[in-house]
């Protein structure tokens, strides 16, 4: 008889422990899902261990309980490796948050350890059998061809051979067999010779393979040539045997670095990201759980891939929020990196052109190992101008386009070069007010003002999805005068180049247009492809890519990120425009930038303009030193929700009152209403992390024990505090 220690499939911290079940299945392995009756339902448990003895009464008598049997075995085999198993506890409590949440988080949704209606999608393959039969002459080539083959799928002997595949069948000389669907490869690819390193490169490479640390910062220049360095560095670990995981923050940036590592590993590379559906994240995660490839490229949750013996992790635009989880757990894909490759004993490099705060004080006092890249390829940087939007507005010129950048673009379509226009706000304008009595029209469910898209005349909450069509009076006094907008998003940026510039092709590259698969990687094969002269986009074209024509890059309302109330919000705004700038002149042509900003004194724009990260490094970390921000501090949010007010008001007093240690307790604070939710945020500030968890997850677990508690996350070191 065996004892299963099993975690359920409720993430929540009240119930976040393992729980005792039995069965006589010597097969059960830990990692494997079960089914089991919990509190008289049928739920999915997740084995933690299995434990043999001689009979049910000894590990009843042990346990002082009579143990419930398992109802049945969900999986042959563990889809978490050891390695994976162990990072889900250790995660749980470096995130302070429910065990079963962090395994979930690993594995593909078709084996979540969650009940659900997912099934694995199978083909059907067939194979001979050892049968005598009489066959006629046709129904003899068909079981002669598959003897050949070995095994092939049914599908394509029934394109070969029609019904004659099937006569075969039924007279039992060819038998039927069902497999998963598996990827497929595309062995087409020519991959390419490696290029030869500048000297800069050759000694950032050098410092990389020498270093005893295991984390590196590669701070390079954006058009300094990282890429090339981490392909090298990766051909020079699969050589050994060994894996490699590249990680990018955004599917924007997946189909380019997809294209560079299949140009030099060929097609058996897995690639991994949210634009995949269930089936196909089931199908790369497979080919790495059974070392059908040896190189992973994919956005944040890649990093939890079921690797057997990594060599590499290489996490490029390390700096980038998106990294960071939003939901719990709220991990930092840095972090997990950074653990995993302790474990497996390799190497992790951090690439930027703009670190992190965090791991630029890492590797300057000596954490992390520095490595410097700080000359171009080309070596030349794009010249940057700044347009001050006051004092155009006042000339009378465009609030949208200045006459600077206007001649800019009209010069670079003239020489058939391309241009990438960044304006960090979808939609058609920010706001939507009414004639008569001014209101903005707000979201029916958020404290947020909703955004007009013309294309199909709709507002739009960009928080919850709400969606008004066809707006006729307004919502506050009923009026019929009609509304006005106010600010611009990239459909209002669209429509704007198109009247100017009647003759160009546009692409939009934003939110509403990559909503559909593989939309990210269509339009920028376009771009690339010429087929387009301008690109507008928000955020997600800002960075990683790379198009020898762009000469000419306009940053609309750069500084607009420094109204926002975030604590990193100076850091944010240098790092879009650097960024940003980086894709112009990256190739034979030289580049131009153009910086539309309202206060141009502001040192993250002065800084930006001399791509003079170290300036801004400087500037910076006085302010935050001065709030007590990271990296001077550690910090733990925890986010009291509810749609009943009362009650999340209740709990986060609670919580506050009982919140004992050596460290700073700021809050409190009222946070504005999100889908109909009552938010209030503690925010905790102070050196030791550890005790801070401890305390944090004490409180919060006995809070949670209450019936019906309002939702509480908990997220360590939070990237953004809205």
């Amino acid at each position: 008889m065996n004892l299963i220690e099993c975690w359920i499939e409720h993430p929540v911290l009240q119930l976040d422990k393992t729980y005792s079940y039995v069965t006589e299945n010597d097969s059960i392995v830990p990692g494997v899902r079960v089914l089991i009756n919990f509190n008289h339902r049928e739920i999915i448990g997740f084995v933690e261990s299995v434990t043999k003895y001689n009979s049910l009464e000894e590990i009843n008598e042990e346990k002082g309980f009579e143990c419930k049997p398992i109802l049945s075995v969900l999986d042959e085999e563990s889809y978490l490796t050891p390695e994976l198993i162990n990072l889900a506890k250790w995660m749980a409590y470096d995130t302070v948050s429910p065990t079963i949440s962090c395994f979930k988080t690993m594995l593909p949704s078709k084996v979540k350890p969650t009940s659900s209606n997912h099934k694995i999608k199978m083909e059907k393959w067939v194979h001979a059998n050892d049968f005598e039969a009489s066959l006629t002459p046709k129904q003899a080539e068909v079981y002669e061809y598959v003897c050949t083959k070995g095994e092939l799928k049914y599908t394509d002997l029934r394109v070969k051979y029609g019904v004659h595949a099937k006569n075969c069948i039924d007279k039992g000389v060819l038998e039927v067999i069902e497999k998963e669907v598996s990827a497929i490869f595309d062995d087409e690819i020519v991959t390419s010779e490696r290029l030869n390193l500048s000297e800069c490169q050759e000694k950032a490479m050098k410092q990389i393979q020498e270093t005893d640390k295991s984390v590196i910062l590669l701070h390079g220049l954006t058009g300094s040539g990282k890429t090339e360095v981490y392909l090298q560095l990766a051909e020079e670990v699969v050589e050994k045997g060994k894996q490699v995981l590249f990680l990018v923050p955004e599917i924007s940036l997946t189909p380019q670095m997809v294209s560079r590592v299949k140009s030099r590993f060929g097609s058996h590379v897995a690639i991994y990201h949210s634009g995949l559906n269930p089936q196909e994240k089931y199908e790369q995660f497979k080919l790495v759980k059974e070392g059908v490839v040896n190189v992973v490229v994919g956005t944040r949750s890649s990093v939890f891939m079921p690797f057997y013996d990594l060599g590499l992790i290489i996490l490029d635009e390390e700096h980038d929020h998106s990294y960071k989880q939003d939901n719990t757990p709220q991990y930092h894909c840095r972090d997990i990196a950074i653990h995993r490759a302790s474990t497996f004993g390799c190497k992790v490099i951090l690439g930027s052109a703009t670190p992190s705060l965090e791991s630029y004080a890492r590797a300057i006092r000596n954490v992390y190992e520095l490595v410097e890249m700080n000359q171009r390829i080309n070596e030349t940087l794009p010249t940057i101008h700044c347009v001050n939007l006051k004092n155009t507005i006042k000339k009378g010129e465009s609030y949208i386009l200045s006459n600077t950048l206007i001649e800019k673009i009209e010069e670079r379509l003239k020489r058939h070069e391309q241009v990438i226009l960044l304006l960090n706000r979808r939609g058609y304008s920010t706001t939507l007010r009414c004639n008569r009595c001014q209101e903005v029209i707000m979201c029916p469910h958020c404290e947020l003002a909703m955004s007009y898209h013309a294309s199909d005349k709709t507002l739009k909450c960009h928080t919850c999805g709400e969606v008004i069509r066809n707006i006729h009076e307004c919502p506050t006094c009923k009026s019929k005068a009609g509304f006005s907008t106010f600010g611009f998003g990239t459909q209002r940026l669209e429509e704007e180049l198109q009247q100017r510039f009647k003759e160009s092709r546009i692409l939009r590259m934003d939110a509403d247009t990559t909503s559909k698969k593989n939309s990210h990687e269509r339009l920028l094969q376009m771009f690339e492809d010429g087929k387009a002269d301008i690109l507008v986009g928000t955020q997600m074209i800002a960075k990683g890519l790379d198009y020898p024509r762009v000469t000419l890059v306009g940053v609309l309302n750069a500084d607009a990120g420094l109204n926002r109330s975030d604590y990193r919000s100076v850091e944010s705004t240098f790092d879009l425009i650097v960024q940003a700038s980086g894709r112009s002149g990256r190739s034979e042509l030289a580049g131009e930038v153009v910086l539309q900003v309202f206060d141009e004194e502001h040192y993250a724009i002065q800084t930006a303009l001399r791509q003079d990260y170290v300036s801004f490094f400087n500037c910076e970390m006085k302010f935050r030193h001065a709030g007590g921000y990271p990296p001077y501090n550690y910090m733990i949010s925890i986010l009291v929700q509810d749609m009943n007010q009362d009650k999340a008001k209740k709990i986060v007093k609670e919580i506050h009152n009982e919140l004992k240690g050596d460290f700073k307790i700021l809050g409190p604070s009222t946070l504005l209403r999100i889908k109909d939710t009552y938010r209030y945020r503690i925010l905790i500030k102070g050196k030791d992390l550890e005790k801070m968890k401890d305390c944090v997850r004490s409180v919060v677990r006995e809070k949670c024990a209450i019936g019906g508690c309002p939702t509480i996350k908990v997220d360590v070191n939070p990237m953004i505090l809205d």
